[in-house]
């Protein structure tokens, strides 16, 4: 990574960064999927690869924050049957990445983030005409084992190569049926879990050295009152309100990665 450009942002940059990192912690907290904004804005101030390495541990730090929140809501065999196929996605998304140049990675994001959302709101238009919803154990069926390995190999890949695959997996969790609490319970732990593992990978891909960390320590600051006010706001947000927000938030991101 060309760590020099990361000295040579100027304060609009920096506030623009900081704006982002305060959205990660908003996201953690309360509208998952959200963060994809912050995506773009380290895409758009710092180098594209550059910005998936300063990126992270600021989302480490947004994961940790929202583990400490919901951490009484987490379903655990939820993740538990998530975790080989996200291994898998983000090891096909580190060979990805070692031949990719950006704009293939961007195509590819959000083409993915805009077929998830098309998947999700058509079956929650069917669900609504059946009259039923799936609930979250409904993941032990064999049609739930297969969609949690189809979603966990596209959340791991796009976590990997873009730092978004939060959007693939609040859609993933969005059609199993899981309500707003266990909904954030889970995603906090499964990112949590799913970015620490990714630090080897990023480091070895030199998207995170020393001069990026101080950045990131900087940025960290900013995280924090994002999530006090997602857990602030989250209480005031209604299910179906909820939904439609972390749906929009997965369409916008998509669009800005196919437009940029």
């Amino acid at each position: 990574m060309n760590t020099m450009t990361l000295w040579h942002i100027s304060g609009w940059e920096f506030a623009a960064l900081a704006f982002a990192a305060l959205l990660v912690g908003f996201s953690k907290t309360a509208v998952s999927g959200a963060n994809t904004v912050s995506l773009a804005i380290f895409a758009a101030v710092l180098p594209a690869r550059a910005s998936t390495g300063v990126l992270l541990p600021v989302l480490i730090a947004g994961d940790v924050l929202a583990v400490l929140t919901y951490r009484r809501h987490a379903h655990w065999p939820t993740l538990w049957r998530l975790f080989p196929a996200v291994a898998a996605g983000v090891v096909l998304g580190t060979l990805f990445l070692v031949w990719a140049d950006d704009g293939v990675v961007r195509t590819s994001i959000g083409a993915i983030l805009l077929l998830m959302a098309g998947v999700t709101l058509w079956r929650r238009r069917r669900a609504e005409r059946t009259g039923g919803q799936d609930e979250p154990d409904a993941v032990a069926s064999r049609t739930g084992r297969t969609k949690a390995r189809s979603y966990g190999v596209l959340g791991g890949f796009t976590t990997m190569v873009a730092n978004a695959g939060g959007p693939v997996m609040s859609m993933y969790l969005l059609s199993a049926g899981f309500r707003k609490l266990g909904f954030l319970g889970t995603s906090a732990f499964f990112f949590l879990i799913v970015n620490v593992s990714k630090v080897p990978f990023s480091v070895g891909l030199g998207l995170i050295d020393g001069n990026s960390l101080l950045l990131d320590a900087a940025l960290a600051v900013f995280v924090v009152p994002g999530a006090l006010f997602g857990r602030w706001a989250v209480n005031r947000i209604n299910q179906r309100l909820f939904e439609q927000l972390v749906i929009a938030a997965t369409i916008v991101g998509g669009v800005q990665l196919l437009l940029r």
